[in-house]
C-alpha cells in the first residue's frame, strides 16, 4: 500500500474505512423468474468498463433487488473485488441512477465529508497500486480483501475543494461521453442506411425495379472475393518499426481504432488507410470486433496482429466492405468456417469464396459512398477529439487528487448532480 503524501500538506490522510461504508452484491436466483426482466439495471464486472453505469444488459425487479442483490442510488461507486479484470486493472464506475450488482463488486458509500464523484476519481487515480494489492482467489481469479480498501489511505480536503476537483474531471468526462454517443449515433444512421438500400433493397428508386431471383434487375450476385480484395501483400522494409495493431484494440462497437506501439520485424498482416480488419479467431469473430483503418499517414502501412484477415477496396468501396463485414449473414458464415482446437478456432479463408453478395450498379454504389463517407470522417473527426481530452484528464487526474494543482480559488460551475449533496448521512447508514 503507498505511503500517500499529497502536495497539499493540509489535507489529511484518513483510511477508506473512517469515511465509507462497504456493500456487498448478490445475485437473484436464476430460475426465479419473478426477479428477472424488471426495471432495476444489475451491474456485473463485465460492464464495469465504463466510467458511469446508465443501464446494462441485465435488470431485475423489486423482488430481485430485495431478494438476491443490494440495491444503491445514483451517484453511488462500484468498484470490482474479486474477478479475472483485476489481472490487468482495478474498475471503478459511478452509477447514474439506482443499480443492484452481483457479488463481485463491492458500492462504497460515502459519508457526507466525502464527495462521491471525488472519491470515484481518487480510486481511479490509485488504479494500479490497488490492482498490485490483489491476491489469488479460485480458480486462478484475483480479488481484492475488503481490510485492504479499508485501511487504503484517503486525502480528505474540505468538501468544496473536493467537488472542484470532481467537477472539473467530471467536464472532461462529458464532453467524452457525449463524442462517444455522438460516434455511436453516426455510425448507426450509415449502418441503417446500409441495412435499408442492401440488405432490405429499399434503395432509391427501387419501387421501379424489378426482383429476378430475389435479385434487383440491373444487380450482380457475386463472390466476396471477387469484389474485395483479401489479406492484399505488402511490401514492407522489415528492419523499420511501423504502427502495430493488436485485437484487443478493436471495439466491439465502433469501427474506429488506435495504435498503441510501434514495432519491427513483424509476421501479421500489413494495411493502410481504407482497409477493413476482421478478426479471424474466436470469440473475437461472434462478439463483433470490428475495426476501419483511418488514422495512418498518407501512404503508411501498419502491421497487425496474426488475427486479422484484411480486406481492401476493389469493386466495392471501404465504407461498403465494413458495413458488409458486420453485418448478421457475414459474421455467421465465417463463424460456420471455423476449424481447430476449441477456444482458438480460426475462420477460414475459402468461406468468402462461398459468400455471394448482391452487388449493386456502380452509380447506387458512388451515392452510397458519397452519404456515409462524411459520416465515416465525422467519426474519425470526433474520435480524435475525444483521444485528446482523454489524454488531458488523465494527465489532470493525479495532479488534481493530490492538491498539486490548486483549485480552492478557482470559480467552477458544478455539474447539476452536484449541486445537491450526496444522499448518505455521517453514519454511512444506507438510504
Amino acid at each position: 500500500m503507498p505511503a500517500l503524501k499529497p502536495a497539499n500538506a493540509s489535507w489529511p490522510i484518513v483510511p477508506l474505512a473512517s469515511e465509507v461504508k462497504f456493500l456487498s452484491g448478490g445475485t437473484p436466483t436464476m430460475s426465479e423468474a419473478k426477479y428477472w426482466n424488471g426495471d432495476i439495471p444489475w451491474v456485473s464486472s463485465g460492464e464495469m468498463n465504463q466510467r458511469k453505469i446508465h443501464d446494462t444488459s441485465h435488470r431485475v425487479t423489486e423482488d430481485g433487488a430485495k431478494e438476491g442483490s443490494k440495491r444503491v442510488p445514483a451517484r453511488t461507486v462500484l468498484a470490482v473485488v474479486r474477478g479475472m479484470s483485476l489481472a490487468k486493472e482495478f474498475r471503478v464506475a459511478i452509477t447514474a441512477r439506482d443499480v443492484t450488482f452481483n457479488q463481485d463488486l463491492k458500492a462504497l458509500m460515502p459519508s457526507k465529508l466525502l464527495v462521491p464523484e471525488f472519491l470515484f476519481y481518487y480510486l481511479l487515480s490509485q488504479n494500479q497500486p490497488i490492482r498490485d494489492s490483489a491476491s489469488e482467489s479460485a480458480h486462478g481469479t484475483k480479488k481484492i480483501d475488503t481490510q485492504v480498501l479499508e485501511v487504503w489511505p484517503l486525502p480528505l480536503p474540505a468538501v468544496l475543494t473536493q467537488k472542484k476537483i470532481a467537477a472539473v474531471l467530471s467536464t472532461y468526462d462529458e464532453m467524452i461521453e457525449n463524442n462517444q454517443r455522438r460516434i455511436a449515433l453516426l455510425e448507426k444512421l450509415a449502418e441503417e442506411l446500409y441495412r435499408e438500400w442492401f440488405v432490405r433493397l429499399r434503395f432509391p428508386g427501387h419501387e421501379k425495379v424489378k426482383l429476378v431471383k430475389g435479385v434487383p434487375e440491373g444487380w450482380d450476385l457475386r463472390r466476396f472475393s471477387d469484389i474485395v480484395e483479401i489479406n492484399p501483400t505488402e511490401r514492407i522494409d522489415k528492419e523499420e518499426e511501423r504502427p502495430f495493431v493488436a485485437m484487443e484494440e478493436l471495439s466491439v462497437s465502433s469501427m474506429y481504432f488506435t495504435h498503441r506501439e510501434n514495432r519491427k520485424g513483424h509476421v501479421g498482416p500489413k494495411f493502410r488507410n481504407g482497409d477493413v480488419l476482421f478478426p479471424r479467431i474466436t470469440p473475437s469473430v461472434e462478439n463483433g470486433k470490428r475495426g476501419l483503418v483511418m488514422t495512418l499517414a498518407e501512404g503508411e502501412v501498419a502491421q497487425g496482429s496474426t488475427e486479422f484477415i484484411v480486406l481492401r477496396e476493389k469493386v466495392l468501396t471501404a465504407e461498403h466492405i465494413y458495413f458488409l463485414s458486420v453485418s448478421e449473414g457475414f459474421r455467421t458464415n465465417a463463424e460456420l468456417s471455423m476449424t481447430g482446437a476449441s477456444g482458438r478456432q480460426r475462420v477460414q479463408e475459402q468461406c468468402f469464396a462461398q459468400f455471394l453478395v448482391k452487388t449493386p450498379p456502380p452509380a447506387l454504389r458512388e451515392k452510397f459512398t458519397s452519404i456515409v463517407r462524411p459520416m465515416v470522417s465525422q467519426i474519425h473527426i470526433l474520435s480524435t477529439q475525444t483521444e485528446v481530452l482523454q489524454r488531458t484528464r488523465d494527465l489532470l487526474l493525479p495532479r488534481l487528487i493530490s492538491g498539486k494543482l490548486s483549485v480552492e480559488h478557482l470559480d467552477i460551475q458544478f455539474p447539476p448532480g452536484m449541486k445537491s449533496e450526496p444522499s448518505i448521512n455521517p453514519s454511512h447508514e444506507q438510504p
